[in-house]
């Protein structure tokens, strides 16, 4: 199977063009933050506070989340129930992002991840796809663009959501989430030693993802 690993910090648009990309080549994408999101609404439904390392830890063992793939896409469920937007919400995102940070879930979640990567020919983001996940993927991408161009998309998202939110505020949590994920003790965020970088401050989604399909393409002979 080809193991293809995009990582990159938050509102780089890996989740987006991998799946654009995955679409193209006709690879399965993976969405991993999906599934820690999906960890993030577990401990939200069952009152787990997410700051409290002992009170996540003994929900995990509890957790059955499964992924299917319908229509060729992963559809993420929690207890046999889709997980649909309830994952896609800023309170979500932020309960990932803490329980993320966490090595006991992110054990928790390996096994699937690579379980999913030997059965396909898969397209996996986040952000230690490369360095931890699938550390022998045929082909690994960083992902990157600076904090304010990052900041300037991820409003455009929300605009569109009809959340209104600060650009300055945005900038701000996008470097603190950067600064969280580089220096967490377990599987920091990091570009792995043979990552090829991409920083797609300067290009728009059509051309980073014209330049990301070229590149698999090349790499893995297609």
């Amino acid at each position: 199977m080809i193991n293809i690993a995009i990582d990159g910090p938050g509102g780089a648009g890996k989740s987006t063009l991998a799946r654009q990309t995955a679409e193209i080549l006709g690879f399965l994408y993976v969405d991993t933050g999906a599934l820690y999101r999906t960890v993030g609404v577990a401990c939200t439904q069952n009152k787990a506070d997410i700051t409290n390392d002992a009170a996540v830890a003994e929900l995990i063992p509890s957790l059955t989340i499964d992924v299917e793939l319908e229509n060729g896409e992963q559809v993420v469920y929690l207890s046999g129930q889709s997980v649909g937007d309830s994952i896609r919400t800023p309170e979500a995102a932020q309960a990932a992002a803490a329980v993320a940070a966490l090595p006991y879930v992110r054990e928790f979640l390996l096994g699937l991840q690579r379980d999913i990567a030997n059965k396909h020919h898969v397209i996996m983001d986040g952000r230690d796809i490369g360095t931890v996940v699938l550390p022998n993927a045929d082909v690994k991408i960083y992902l990157t663009a600076s904090a304010e161009e990052r900041a300037k998309r991820r409003q455009g998202q929300l605009r569109k959501k009809g959340i209104n939110m600060a650009f300055e505020d945005i900038v701000a949590a996008m470097k603190a989430r950067d600064d969280a994920d580089s220096n967490r003790e377990h599987a920091p965020l990091k570009a792995a030693d043979d990552a090829v970088v991409v920083d797609s401050t300067s290009l728009c989604r059509e051309e980073t993802l014209a330049v990301l399909v070229k590149l698999i393409r090349e790499r893995c002979g297609l």
